[in-house]
């Protein structure tokens, strides 16, 4: 078969040009785990033969970030309705890597306080904004003169690229034999916006329909890059398989079905140079998996004495670390919270997020109440969020839903063993602890058994019995997730076979009589 021959000829090709298209990527711009997956799979990816690029809209962080950014000499103007909008682009590279990264520098759209909105909403031009983004970003790969296998895009943002590409009748010659993946990081951001939007993705109207990219009479962003991507990945295997149910598919599900046969779960990896308790700049005493008891002991106490926490080697303490918001089930862990505290129960609880303000209220008031058991750091650290995870005993995370979650993965690094519900990547990557999982020792953590804070509480109670009465196993159960390995290498493996798959499928489709 046709299609046989051409993988094996994709997969033997030395080198792929890979671009990247995303809006976040460490250390330019973040507001989530957008940021860190786009900040370290290109760079893997690279060190892997491959030669990799980014482009993303030069939004005001990038000017505070250590990386030397530099102008460039090269411009251009997009056609945006009945007007043409300039830009120029500027260039720098991922830390530590030969990735080079450009920026679409617009002020009129990017220069501005926060990447999509603020806390009164989202910006009202983010249709017309990313559109140009996304036409700009074409005209950016042309300028990097690379014959490009991959393009890559990243959520809603760049949902119109596989699109524009498509429709393109005759399209440039550094693009003509690409394939598209679109990466799906959280399905609930789909981009949605007024019809008469569509204006500004410069396509014809007849692309308007339910078929492609109108949604309920909207424009919708991420389904235009579901439709029109040559494969579609998410960021955990089951994240892949629940997005095609109604209660995950955030009405998107009858399309997701519909595209299964280009659907692919990939976990994302964490980078282990930045999140490894025994070089990690942040912690006042760093450890291994033989050192985790005098190690976490002592980060503990740091802890406890910088937040006036009552000294105690033996009284467990909970880390959480994340957004105050009720897809991280902030509506089951405060309830277990106040009964900790105002039953006076042994544990420490340590907070560190932002977001609701009524999480942020009602936290205030418990911290207020009860200040040698528990502490709150409302904002973000990220000094303070490695201590946690080195300093706690185990870590709360009971999301209603996580397409990958990257906290366990850390928790499970750094041996604070993780209590989760069974959604998404945290089921792919936390062992619930059963009898049988101790037995063959592949238990790292505690599911969830129902959403429920009486639920939450018996999964804790759970962990603290086990920590309590059976050490040798609680440390069987801290050791197993400590020696696991969550590094990119084998996130970005998995990547390599995926686009090497794409491009064999895109050739092959283009001989659809030698199939």
């Amino acid at each position: 078969m046709l299609l046989d021959g051409v993988m094996g000829k994709a997969k033997r090709r030395a080198t792929l040009n890979i671009v990247y298209l995303t809006t976040e990527a460490v250390p330019f711009a973040k507001t989530g785990g957008l940021a860190d997956v786009c900040g370290a799979l290109p760079t893997r990816v690279s060190s892997r033969g491959h030669r990799a690029a980014v482009i993303m809209p030069a939004f005001r962080s990038i000017r505070n970030t250590p990386a030397v950014v530099e102008s460039t000499d090269t411009s251009f103007a997009i056609p945006m309705g009945h007007k043409l909008i300039g830009c120029r682009l500027l260039k720098s590279h991922l830390p530590d890597s030969d990735v080079e990264v450009w920026f679409i520098d617009q002020p009129q759209y990017f220069d501005r306080d926060a990447l999509y909105g603020t806390h009164a909403g989202d910006y009202s031009d983010n249709a017309e904004r990313f559109a140009f983004y996304c036409h700009a970003a074409l005209q950016t790969i042309r300028r990097l003169e690379w014959q490009v296998d991959i393009v890559h895009c990243n959520d809603w943002q760049s949902g119109l690229v596989p699109a524009l590409m498509a429709a393109d009748p005759q399209p440039h010659a550094s693009v003509a034999n690409a394939a598209t993946v679109m990466t799906i990081h959280n399905l609930a951001y789909q981009g949605q916006f007024p019809r008469e939007t569509f204006e500004w993705t410069g396509l014809d109207w007849k692309h308007f329909n339910h078929n492609e990219f109108e949604f309920y009479d909207q424009l919708n962003f991420l389904k235009t890059g579901i439709v029109a991507a040559d494969m579609i990945t998410t960021v955990s295997p089951r994240y892949s398989q629940e997005i095609r149910t109604p209660a995950h598919g955030c009405g998107l599900d009858g399309v997701l079905q519909g595209a299964a046969d280009r659907i692919e779960g990939i976990t994302n990896g964490i980078d282990q140079s930045v999140w490894n308790p025994s070089i990690d700049q942040f912690l006042p005493a760093k450890y291994g998996v033989d050192s985790w008891r005098e190690g976490k002991t002592a980060n503990k106490r740091s802890l406890q004495a910088d937040f006036h926490l009552e000294q105690s080697d033996e009284v467990p303490l909970i880390g959480l670390v994340g957004r105050l918001a009720e897809q991280k089930g902030w509506d089951l862990i405060v309830p277990v919270l106040r009964w900790h505290l105002s039953e006076n129960r042994p544990t420490q609880w340590i907070v560190l997020g932002s977001g609701d303000h009524r999480y942020e209220k009602e936290l205030r008031e418990l911290a207020e109440n009860y200040p040698n058991r528990f502490a709150l750091h409302v904002g973000f650290s990220d000094a303070l969020a490695h201590r946690i995870e080195a300093g706690s005993d185990a870590f709360v995370m009971p999301s209603h839903y996580e397409p990958c979650g990257l906290n366990q993965l850390y928790s499970l690094r750094y041996g604070s063993v993780p209590i989760v519900t069974p959604t998404g990547g945290l089921a792919d990557t936390v062992v619930d602890c059963t009898e049988s999982t101790l037995a063959d020792a592949t238990a790292t953590g505690f599911h969830v058994r129902s959403i429920s804070p009486e639920a939450l509480d018996e999964a804790i109670g759970r962990a603290l019995n086990l920590r309590y009465h059976q050490p040798a196993k609680w440390a069987q159960l801290v050791e197993t997730g400590m020696s696991q390995d969550w590094s990119w290498k084998k996130s970005a493996e998995q990547y390599e076979s995926l686009y090497a798959k794409t491009l064999a499928l895109k050739l092959a489709s283009k001989h659809p009589k030698s199939r």
